[in-house]
């Protein structure tokens, strides 16, 4: 049986906490058109207004006073409870919903999750690979992998480790464009582009003679998933700037070269794990979230 009252609470707090549906939507990292209706449904169900609309913003109704005492206390007794019964019994249990991108996801997360698994037998993990962003309210994910740098939100955050990008061809496509002596020289070549939400990473940023240079990468092949781009520049379709997790092992095994080594100019992202700002972090979560912070600290790439 499908019961979403624990999420309505949540949003119902969220409103009550920030003002407005606006910005309890940016702080639960959800759509604003969520949160609304969320709020109509919670509404209906009691059959009582629990918020005045106003031009300035929202305040609570009589009844909203009543009602939030009470969702505080939920949310409260809910979160305790579970972690003072993993506590008491010391095992990780449950089920743990974790999102990544695809590539990230399938090359560097996954091989980590056996031996995870193996030290919590109790616990199940449920793992989405996509390279769109997740809404972890409406998904229902309890933590995201997300790569780059983390937008305004209230969202809570590890860093888990640093990411670079750079940029690679294969042999054989070198062989026949030559190898690029500046970034002007990129314009000549074939090169791979990201699509759809992603298109801003289609900027690839160069330093040179002391000034940064932007140069737009574009082509032939366009794909919003990572690792189709990254099989595109193996087979020498194309060249492509990438993350070092992915470009480092096939460069040491002479599938692809480093270019423009001397124009590479360092990100300011890094690897994060974002979840939602809970007063009593789980067990579970907490448990996952360290076990990653441990194993990518110090990258072998």
């Amino acid at each position: 049986m499908k019961d979403d009252r624990l999420i309505a609470m949540r949003v119902f707090l969220a409103v009550a906490e920030t003002g407005g549906f606006t910005t309890a939507a940016r702080a639960l990292n959800v759509s604003q058109p969520f949160v609304s209706q969320t709020i109509q449904r919670l509404e209906d169900r009691l059959g009582a207004r629990l918020l005045h609309r106003t031009t300035r913003g929202h305040r609570l109704t009589p009844a909203g006073e009543r009602f939030i005492d009470g969702c505080r206390e939920a949310v409260q007794a809910v979160d305790a409870a579970e972690a003072a019964l993993q506590e008491e019994t010391r095992q990780i249990t449950g089920e743990l919903r974790v999102s990544a991108p695809l590539a990230f996801g399938m090359d560097r997360v996954t091989p980590l999750l056996p031996a995870f698994l193996e030290q919590h037998p109790k616990l199940s993990l449920d793992l989405r690979l996509t390279d769109e962003s997740v809404n972890l309210i409406e998904d229902r994910i309890d933590v995201a992998i997300r790569m780059g740098r983390l937008g305004d939100s209230t969202l809570m955050h590890r860093r888990l480790c640093d990411l670079r990008r750079i940029v690679i061809a294969a042999p054989a496509l070198l062989e026949v464009h030559g190898h690029p002596e500046t970034p002007r020289d990129l314009g000549a070549m074939p090169c791979l582009s990201w699509d759809g939400a992603h298109e801003k990473l289609n900027h690839w940023p160069f330093l040179r003679d002391g000034e940064a240079h932007d140069f737009h990468a574009d082509g032939r092949f366009r794909s919003n998933d990572g690792m189709s781009l990254f099989q595109m520049c193996l087979a020498g379709f194309g060249v492509m700037r990438c993350a070092e997790h992915l470009a480092r092992p096939a460069i040491r095994d002479g599938r692809l070269v480093q270019i423009l080594e001397d124009f590479t100019v360092s990100d300011d992202g890094a690897v994060f794990a974002v979840f939602l700002p809970e007063r009593n972090l789980q067990p579970r979560l907490r448990s996952f979230i360290d076990y990653m912070v441990d194993n990518l600290r110090a990258p072998e790439w």
